[in-house]
């Protein structure tokens, strides 16, 4: 029977802003040390699976049609990259406890004096999704940096070397930085609005709706989003329908897309990117219509594209929202423009939905119900930062 080494050891272009990195400081005074683990493929095929014996389970992926072997290595992997961290952090002097996705909750965080998120990316909102405080670093380790990019994390040499990123912590050979956050208040008149974590399947944990429940009327919801809100319908074929006041105006825009999504400078390397992005094929196909000579033309398009795309990305502390409104709908008496930009910045932002089956998403892990007649408002507030670290290579 197989048996997994490590299988729950229970051992998280805009404009400058005002706020800049403080003068470096060190982690002396940080005691207990909370580790938000990843939860493993293998973990979660055993958590949903927890009636199955090892070998049933492995039989089941098998026959599925899974690459079980892989599954097992990379599982085994990250729980032994978990266990160094577990040995690092004590023998630097902290007290340490893990969780992960399925037992993380605010107990684990009120506990805590400094959150390590250990996995990557998806991990280290996670973790940070239930900081609401702008005062408890949370400092991301990449568990597998080879196959992950990690941009929220320190720098994969220090992915690589635990040791040495924890002595320059402690040292405090390093820069805070203040990661602004997505704060949003919902109203909702004709219902109550709950939330769903999207990270796990509804029916696989012990999900209490009211524990996440907003009552009727305006309400702030529980989450801060660190990269993005997305706000559309859930079923992607259909039309996102939706009113826009920007920055406090009170004339209205009502557009017809396939979804808005609201990033931070943080978000701006994530999907604000992704959507925004200009491709070389689209920009050599300008030039070939403005006829620029072939020989040039090809490279002339990377150079612009990278230009464009490089200019998308703007300051993690940036205190203003980038909006981008996916494929306008701008055909016959919704002619092009419709009175707003495709995409731009805002202080603030209130989206009202006139949409069927909608939800309002922060930072892919969070849904909550984003129906018709129910309003989202938007703002970035200095005292819901996230404090993290820019360490010095």
């Amino acid at each position: 029977m197989y048996k997994p080494k490590y299988l729950f050891k229970n051992v998280i272009s805009g404009r400058n802003s005002t706020y800049s990195y403080s003068n470096t400081s060190n982690l002396k005074d940080y005691g207990n040390a909370l580790i938000v683990s990843k939860l493993s493929g293998y973990e979660f095929e055993r958590h949903r699976n927890s009636d199955m014996t090892p070998d049933d389970l492995r039989q089941k992926l098998i026959r599925r049609g899974t690459d079980f072997d892989r599954l097992i290595k990379s599982h085994d992997n990250h729980k032994k990259y978990e266990s160094d961290m577990v040995q690092s952090l004590e023998k630097s002097g902290f007290k340490v406890k893990v969780v992960n996705s399925l037992n993380y909750n605010d107990d684990s965080v009120n506990w805590a004096d400094i959150v390590f998120p250990t996995g990557g990316d998806g991990t280290f909102l996670l973790a940070a999704g239930r900081v609401r405080t702008n005062s408890m670093p949370v400092i991301g380790f990449n568990s597998s940096p080879a196959r992950s990019e990690g941009r929220l994390c320190l720098p994969k040499s220090y992915s690589y070397n635990i040791e040495k990123a924890i002595e320059k912590l402690r040292a405090g050979q390093f820069e805070w930085l203040r990661r602004s956050r997505i704060r949003v208040t919902i109203t909702g008149e004709t219902q109550d609005i709950v939330s769903t974590p999207l990270y796990v399947l509804r029916d696989q944990v012990s999900f209490k709706p009211s524990q996440y429940r907003i009552e009727k009327g305006s309400k702030l919801i529980p989450h801060l989003a660190l990269n993005e809100v997305f706000i559309g319908e859930t079923l992607s074929a259909r039309v996102s329908n939706l009113e826009l006041w920007l920055d406090k105006s009170n004339e209205s825009t009502t557009i017809k897309c396939s979804g808005l999504c609201i990033s931070t400078g943080t978000g701006s390397t994530s999907w604000h990117l992704s959507m925004n992005r200009l491709p070389a094929q689209t920009v050599e196909t300008l030039l070939t219509l403005l006829h620029y000579p072939e020989p040039e033309r090809t490279e002339k398009a990377r150079q612009l594209c990278k230009m464009y795309n490089d200019a998308l990305i703007f300051n993690a502390t940036e205190t203003r929202l980038a909006y981008t409104i996916r494929e306008n709908i701008c055909l016959g008496v919704w002619p092009q423009g419709r009175d707003i930009k495709r995409r731009g910045f805002v202080d603030t932002m209130k989206v009202k939905s006139k949409c069927f089956d909608a939800a309002l998403v922060v930072d892919g892990g969070i849904s909550y119900e984003f129906n018709d007649g129910t309003i989202a408002e938007l703002s970035v507030l200095p005292e819901d930062a996230l404090l993290t670290v820019k360490i010095f290579e």
